[in-house]
């Protein structure tokens, strides 16, 4: 039995073993032919990201991103469900597992999605898989694999599973199960608010909004139309705005103080819709700021809330966060029960 962690999210897809990670972004598109495949720098070992499924051919992530005239991209909870999550889920675990194996999944969504799409979610990755994965020579590598068991929580939960747990899926901080934590996972599309008493999940404080990074990203978007008169894919913001800067037909873009002015107005609009949420839990021990766009937003987020606590470490990627935590979670429960 392999037991993986999952994070299908709108702007990227995560997913570990404990030994290996993949991440991409959440992109699929049409497959093209491409006349010239060869590595000009071989990598000891690539990933497949061109995957035959249903008899369709789709490319994934970067490969869209680089080769696919129509690129496929969401922002709509049920069209991502419905069209991308169990493609995007296949790629990621067709890079993970081994042929015939059977899978243990734990995965996530957001909290004001949890109870609409839990099953119709669960339905789509459990059971048998058999696909094709599409090698740059054309030869194709199959897989199959079963999803015996899978665990959907609330998104945030992986943030706090991921402070609780250690590697081996046994509790580490057993100060969390007397305490009251507030956790604020920013995502690409999402924030997501939620409240855990002593470790039990608080319906009151949790909450979902809208204001994920994409929100920052669409007014940059907008800012450098107007500059550039080029439209700029939200999903293409990401790394330029890390960098600070974006070339654009070879011309330079500071992204500097426009940066600073959206992300710091998405903070304090994070930080409201807290306040708000939590007016009646004026006694949380400590709120965790965890997420893709928490990695982003950590730094003017903070200093807003007296009592927030990063989630994050020097040289981390914090997108995997949430998804380190299903890991652990599903080695608690499924290596306990011996399932």
């Amino acid at each position: 039995m392999t037991i993986i962690g999952i994070d299908i999210g709108f702007g990227y897809t995560k997913a570990t073993d404990g030994v290996k990670d993949i991440v991409f972004k959440s992109i699929l598109g049409e497959a093209a032919e491409i006349q010239f495949q060869d590595e000009l720098f071989p990598k000891k070992k690539q990933e497949m990201f061109h995957i035959r499924i249903d008899g369709k051919d789709f490319f994934a992530g970067d490969l869209a991103e680089r080769q696919s005239n129509v690129r496929l991209f969401t922002l709509d909870q049920s069209q991502f469900i419905a069209q991308f999550a169990r493609v995007l889920a296949l790629v990621a675990l067709g890079n993970l597992v081994n042929n015939y194996d059977i899978i243990n999944l734990v995965t996530g969504l957001p909290v004001g999605y949890y109870k609409q799409y839990k099953e119709t979610l669960a339905n789509s990755l459990l059971g048998e898989h058999k696909y094709s994965f599409v090698k740059n020579n054309g030869d194709t590598l199959e897989k199959i694999f079963t999803v015996n068991k899978i665990r959907i929580i609330p998104q945030p939960y992986g943030s706090l599973l991921n402070l609780f747990l250690d590697d081996d899926g046994k509790p580490r901080n057993s100060d969390l199960i007397k305490q009251k934590i507030g956790i604020i996972d920013i995502g690409f599309r999402t924030t997501d608010y939620v409240v855990s008493d002593k470790m039990q999940y608080s319906e009151r404080g949790s909450k979902t909004t809208d204001n994920g990074i994409a929100k920052a990203f669409s007014v940059v978007a907008n800012k450098l139309r107007e500059k550039s008169s080029v439209n700029i894919e939200l999903f293409k913001l990401y790394e330029a705005l890390v960098k600070g800067s974006i070339k654009i037909r070879g011309k330079e873009y500071d992204l500097t103080s426009i940066k600073e002015q959206v992300y710091q107005q998405l903070s304090n609009q994070i930080v409201a819709d807290a306040e708000r949420f939590w007016v009646d839990d004026w006694d949380i021990d400590f709120v965790i700021i965890s997420g893709g766009g928490g990695v982003l937003l950590d730094k003017y987020i903070t200093p807003l809330i007296p009592n927030s606590k990063t989630a994050f470490s020097p040289g981390m990627d914090g997108r995997f966060f949430n998804v380190k935590g299903y890991l652990k979670y599903g080695k608690s429960v499924w290596f306990e029960s011996k399932e």
